[in-house]
């Protein structure tokens, strides 16, 4: 325990005062944290030796994701939203289920020996693009403000809505619900997951940033304890809301743009301690993922789950985007954009895991199949990022 926790350490360390330079290279964060994982695993170097189950990574990456999207919403420009609201709505009411649709439609293809139901589990786990690794996108100031409030509030939502979708496929296919009430079933899920999960966001928020607005305001807290409420606030968001029934990820976002909304000062020095801590978990998050998941997953991959991974980050993602931005407004260039930045991170693991704990027939092709989609968006959503802003950023100039 002790030898890992000394490596982590010092991994940690030395990215810490390295990373501004390491931003500006073609490798982002996701990307040193999943071969750093993958390297010191039992498969590689035989350095770390982490037994940890699949739980436990599930929760790992709910938590992280939850404070990812607490502190992205919170960043949320909401002037820019207003103006272009449009652009994230026809990217969750249009290009989400069309993504969804035309994954099952390729799935099909690719795995004649799968039933419908688990393609659609599969088409569904891998919708949701991830808050966390497209921060280097939505943070960057050269990406025009609506193609990044755009993708902010995509990602911020979209793992939420597709909970109850998953969760209906599941109970579906282990036959936990009758086959006659799918559709009461869905709507059952998307009002308890959705609803409470706006509600409990809102509501905790408010409560307790005003209490934290008091507090500063009468002296009562000290100054060693300011950077934590936000931390807390988002932890609270999302387990109460997953305690009462509803989506955590939406509760955690929702919160998150309340707080953001809230016109108060300190506002700035809290989200900075919530962004360190949640890149501090997203770091110990991928080097879990590639030392305890991906070193055992790699000679599971079969060609049809490598060509189907690409073309979900692909053309499954890209052409339902692209068509339902058709009246947003934007440029051909800024379509494709969105398109090509959806990557698959955190949503995508929670998800493969809630499968891989339900038993399917082809569980094992579903999770497979994730977790190959997972490590090319690390890499390839990774190492486009910096060159693809730069590019749109002087075509936008001219």
């Amino acid at each position: 325990m002790y030898a890992n926790l000394a490596v982590l350490a010092v991994f940690a360390f030395f990215y810490c005062v390295t990373s501004r330079g390491l931003a500006k290279t073609p490798f982002n964060g996701a990307i040193i944290f999943t071969f750093f994982g993958l390297v010191t695993s039992p498969l590689a170097g035989d350095i770390l030796h982490l037994n940890i189950e699949t739980e436990n990574i599930r929760l790992l990456a709910e938590l992280t994701l939850a404070l990812v999207l607490f502190s992205d919403a919170a960043n949320a420009n909401l002037s820019v939203l207003k103006k272009n609201y449009r652009i994230p709505e026809y990217l969750l009411l249009i290009g989400l289920p069309l993504t969804i649709a035309l994954g099952f439609l390729t799935g099909i293809i690719f795995f004649p020996g799968c039933s419908f139901l688990e393609i659609l589990i599969l088409a569904a786990i891998l919708a949701p693009t991830d808050a966390a690794l497209g921060s280097a996108v939505v943070s960057d100031q050269r990406v025009p403000a609506p193609v990044r409030e755009g993708l902010n509030i995509e990602s911020g939502l979209n793992d939420g809505i597709c909970v109850p979708v998953l969760l209906t496929l599941l109970a579906l296919a282990t036959e936990k619900a009758g086959s006659d009430q799918p559709f009461l079933l869905a709507v059952e899920y998307a009002l308890e997951e959705i609803g409470i999960g706006m509600l409990v966001g809102a509501s905790v928020t408010l409560v307790g940033a005003l209490l934290l607005k008091a507090s500063i305001r009468f002296h009562l807290i000290n100054e060693i304890w300011l950077e934590l409420p936000v931390i807390t606030l988002s932890m609270a968001c999302f387990s109460i809301a997953q305690v009462l029934g509803g989506s955590g990820f939406i509760a955690a976002f929702c919160g998150g743009l309340v707080f953001g909304g809230l016109p108060w000062a300190y506002k700035e020095e809290h989200l900075k301690a919530s962004e360190a801590a949640g890149n501090a978990l997203s770091l110990l998050t991928w080097v879990i993922f590639g030392t305890a998941v991906i070193s055992k997953a790699l000679g599971s991959f079969t060609w049809q789950t490598l060509v189907y991974a690409l073309l979900s980050l692909t053309i499954v993602r890209m052409l339902p985007i692209y068509l339902s931005l058709g009246k947003s407004g934007l440029s051909k260039r800024e379509k494709l954009f969105i398109g090509w930045f959806g990557p698959r991170g955190l949503a995508t693991v929670v998800f493969g895991v809630m499968v891989a704990n339900a038993d399917l027939p082809h569980g094992e092709t579903i999770v497979m199949t994730a977790v190959c989609c997972i490590v090319l968006s690390i890499i390839l959503h990774g190492i486009t990022a910096n060159p693809l802003i730069a590019i749109l950023a002087r075509q936008n100039k001219k």
